[in-house]
């Protein structure tokens, strides 16, 4: 096969960094209707915070939505659980931090592993498994919580989450510079990397992006990380649950793109008989994404308990809803078998942008619903369309 190079195409580029647009439009939007408050170190440290419970539990979802389309409506309950457990067990029972969050985990697990035996290996279908766990597991942990709010002032426990990191002789100024050295070094990686690919994918003859296309993409990325880590660096720095975070996008992101079992997800969604003929156990892959997606849930309790400082029975409502919107507006396929974690990451943030921008202009929770609503309606749609055009589906 003799290497093949794209030539750039506006219409192309248009279409495939849509949500990435978007994303900007909606960002440049809402920091001018703010008056550049949105654009404050400290919101642009919130940003992340408060979306990173819907990070991580979009990595765990979009593993399921590439199995076909597929979802778990239970993930808010089971953050509402485990997030109840461990502050009872902090709190109440006064265990160690590490003895509960490790609990939490296990439990979280436990619940991703009975779900995923009723849908992988039983078929019961994961709509109606997974609504029957909303309704369960939230049901235990308001049993948990004993119907009530359960603050945890454990040190130990918090400071795992929620701490910022501060490297003496670094971040002793008024400026912290050691986020200024990450995101250096990230943005020289990720230029790095986009050499290194296109170097690789011509020395095999594989077709590729046309290089202005590559480098504006890496480019646009290496100037936003830059941006955001200078912001990090005005206000108290490097937050531990943002190592959380990012540690669970990387490991998902080089899962799904790197691995031959990251691949296994897009072949079932793709074609499941033909998956299944090839040697594949279908059945186990379904248990593997559900059984991931309750450990995830779990991770996202402790965060989320962490940085509120307290749990209750409404804990994680609506969480799912949000996960499964970034997938969906992220470009992840309604029918299942495409969608990537940077897709992902872009579908978080979108809906972060616009929670926080209509925040910050006093809009209530009436606006937000109707807009985030519009925008995944918008993105299922451009999905739809984009795939019968391409002969898809």
């Amino acid at each position: 096969m003799t290497e093949s190079k794209k030539q750039f195409n506006l219409v192309s580029f248009l279409t495939k960094y849509a949500m990435v647009i978007a994303l900007a439009v909606v960002f440049i939007l809402f920091a001018v209707l703010t008056k550049g408050t949105l654009l404050s170190p400290q919101n642009m440290t919130n940003l992340m915070l408060q979306n990173g419970y819907v990070l991580v539990m979009a990595c765990g979802m979009l593993l399921c939505i590439l199995t076909g389309g597929n979802i778990d409506l239970s993930v808010g309950s089971v953050v509402c659980l485990v997030g109840g457990l461990a502050a009872v067990m902090v709190s109440n029972m006064h265990m160690p931090a590490i003895a509960a969050i490790l609990t939490g985990l296990l439990v979280g697990l436990l619940v991703g592993c009975w779900q995923g035996y009723w849908i992988g290996y039983v078929r019961i279908p994961p709509f109606i498994t997974t609504l029957g766990g909303m309704f369960i597991f939230r049901g235990l942990g308001r049993f948990v919580l004993n119907s009530k709010t359960v603050a945890i002032q454990d040190p130990a426990f918090l400071n795992i989450f929620t701490t910022y990191i501060k490297i003496p002789g670094l971040d002793d100024g008024a400026i912290k510079l050691s986020p200024i050295i990450v995101g250096v070094v990230a943005a020289v990686l990720v230029i790095f990397n986009t050499v290194k690919n296109r170097r690789e994918r011509a020395k095999k003859g594989y077709r590729q992006n046309s290089a202005l296309s590559d480098f504006v993409k890496a480019g646009l990325i290496a100037v936003l990380v830059l941006y955001y880590c200078y912001q990090l660096s005005r206000y108290r720095g490097i937050s531990v649950m943002l190592v959380w975070v990012l540690a669970v996008c990387l490991i998902y992101n080089f899962i799904t793109a790197k691995t031959a079992f990251g691949r296994y997800f897009y072949a079932v969604g793709g074609n499941e008989k033909a998956t299944k003929l090839s040697g594949i156990n279908t059945n186990k892959i379904y248990f593997i994404a559900y059984a991931n997606m309750g450990l995830l849930a779990g991770l996202c309790g402790l965060l989320c308990a962490a940085r509120v400082g307290s749990v209750n029975g409404s804990t994680g409502q609506s969480f799912e809803m949000d996960a499964i919107g970034s997938c969906f507006i992220g470009g992840a396929s309604a029918y299942g078998g495409s969608g990537t974690v940077g897709g992902v990451v872009i579908g978080a943030l979108l809906l972060g942008v616009i929670n926080m921008g209509m925040s910050i202009m006093g809009l209530g929770d009436t606006w937000q619903y109707v807009i985030k609503g519009g925008v995944l309606l918008l993105a299922v749609i451009f999905d739809v369309v984009t795939s019968r055009k391409s002969g898809k589906k």
